[in-house]
């Protein structure tokens, strides 16, 4: 099925700017569409001269017609004449003939886009004739509004140019809608919208008043007014801002209206976003106290970790001195993944970042004196959460580690590849070095112990139970060691 993109890229003589407006029509001519309570195609002449949809909007306030997608789908021959008529048309042309489909009668009215001086397309409302039936105020009024919006596509106009969103949640016409005249007075508020500003603290008739001064009454001296809230009170500019009184929040969006002439007056979208905001305090809230959480166990971590650091000093003992040493370094590794975890959000951290200054602190631990040791990365690990990233990064560590501490054993220098392959939850991880090869690394399978064994406790047990994966020590062809780790990460997101 050809997409919108696709279409548009068979008319090469359409220039950047020109698929852009298309593409910042199709972006905001929902309103129109439920507005008018109508279905919408963007028609446009493919390379062959046929005219085929484009793209297509269907109501969200009444039933569409079109239950089927049409995209990319060429019209009837019966309606090329017409099609034609209408691309010659400077202003919104209507069809001479009325078509059913089913039980409906349906009406088209074309409004063709232009821009720069140039005829892109056709917009095609598709209008049922039964929703024009019967209608109270509530109906005329928002049909009206859809059509001056309608009859601004061809005198470019719609969309917008300048037009400054910044709203998370932008308010539609189902939400509820405003109509002003051209001095900003309230000719017509949908009980949506009247239920808004009666939550935000309102109880005045709004018809017949100057939205301007009803929001201003909401606010109380010293309230933060966002800058863009007087041009959407007046619709003077297509911007959204936000207006918080009563501990309530309305979003609001405006949308100019011009004829010919100029400005006529403008719509304005109203959305209560009260309990999105309440919810996205707790979520702020929430965060927060993970992050200091996450901050104050790295602070307990490190004040470990300097106790260990001197106990070993005090120690007489070498090989007590060696063990503390290591736990200290271990301290220390969870201590720098809950500092990256205290600047996030959403456990989850950038693995590649956390895991290069851990293994930078573990070569600068373990080298001898003049003995230099260079790391370096092919492919990425990319982000990962915390149940992960805990257990991972110790292992990576124990190995490093046990590189420098068995495979450089009188060198004066080497290198250690950290290779990385990640599809999905599946992590293939290579870690090779240049040393003095297999045997003076590994033992039957396992890293070489030295002390306590710890190290390659961790390895094996954070690897094949943790991650249900392998490890697998073999030589290096060139000289040196190979270490293959297979695992399958448990919470590890795309």
């Amino acid at each position: 099925m050809a997409d919108f993109t696709h279409i548009l890229a068979t008319r090469p003589d359409l220039t950047d700017d020109d698929r852009e407006w298309l593409h910042h029509l199709v972006g905001d001519w929902q309103v129109i569409a439920d507005l008018s309570f109508a279905d919408l195609m963007l028609l446009i002449q493919n390379g062959d001269g046929e005219y085929v949809v484009a793209e297509q909007c269907r109501p969200s306030t009444v039933m569409s017609l079109r239950f089927d997608d049409v995209v990319g789908k060429a019209t009837p021959a019966d309606q090329v004449a017409e099609l034609d008529q209408a691309m010659a048309s400077s202003t919104v042309f209507r069809s001479t003939r009325l078509r059913t489909q089913g039980r409906n009668t349906i009406c088209d009215v074309y409004a063709p886009v232009r821009h720069n001086g140039k005829t892109l397309g056709l917009v095609v409302r598709e209008t049922n004739m039964a929703t024009r039936e019967s209608n109270g105020r509530y109906e005329s009024e928002s049909i009206k509004a859809g059509k001056q919006l309608f009859e601004m596509i061809p005198r470019g106009q719609f969309p917008y140019v300048d037009s400054v969103l910044n709203q998370r949640h932008n308010a539609r016409v189902s939400d509820g809608f405003i109509i002003l005249n051209a001095e900003g007075i309230v000719r017509y508020a949908s009980p949506n919208a009247i239920s808004c500003f009666r939550r935000l603290g309102s109880v005045q008739v709004m018809q017949g008043q100057y939205l301007s001064e009803i929001g201003t009454t909401l606010l109380h001296q010293n309230d933060p007014v966002p800058e863009t809230l007087p041009l959407v009170l007046t619709a003077k500019a297509p911007v959204d801002s936000e207006l918080n009184a009563n501990r309530s929040a309305v979003s609001l969006r405006s949308l100019p209206l011009y004829d010919a002439n100029g400005r006529v007056g403008g719509i304005v979208l109203c959305r209560d976003v009260t309990e999105l905001r309440r919810r996205e305090k707790e979520l702020q809230t929430k965060d927060a106290t993970i992050s200091e959480i996450h901050h104050r166990v790295k602070n307990n971590l490190q004040a470990v970790s300097a106790l260990l650091r001197l106990q070993a000093r005090r120690t007489k003992n070498e090989e007590v001195r060696k063990e503390l040493g290591e736990a200290q370094r271990r301290v220390q590794t969870i201590a720098v993944l809950h500092e990256g975890l205290s600047q996030s959000a959403d456990e989850v951290v950038d693995f590649d970042k956390v895991i290069a200054n851990l293994l930078r602190m573990s070569v600068d631990l373990a080298v001898a004196k003049d003995q230099h040791i260079e790391i370096n990365y092919l492919g990425k690990f990319g982000m990962m959460p915390a149940q992960d990233a805990t257990p991972l990064s110790l292992v990576l560590t124990e190995l490093v580690t046990n590189s420098i501490e068995h495979g450089f054993e009188g060198r004066k220098e080497g290198h250690v590849m950290i290779s990385v392959g990640r599809g999905g939850n599946n992590l293939n991880v290579v870690v090779e070095d240049d040393g003095n090869g297999l045997t003076t690394e590994s033992h039957e399978g396992m890293a070489r112990s030295s002390g306590s064994g710890l190290g390659t406790q961790i390895i094996n047990t954070f690897v094949t139970n943790d991650f249900g994966g392998t490890v697998r020590w073999e030589p290096r062809r060139e000289g040196g060691t190979r270490v293959v780790l297979d695992m399958k990460l448990r919470a590890a997101q795309e």
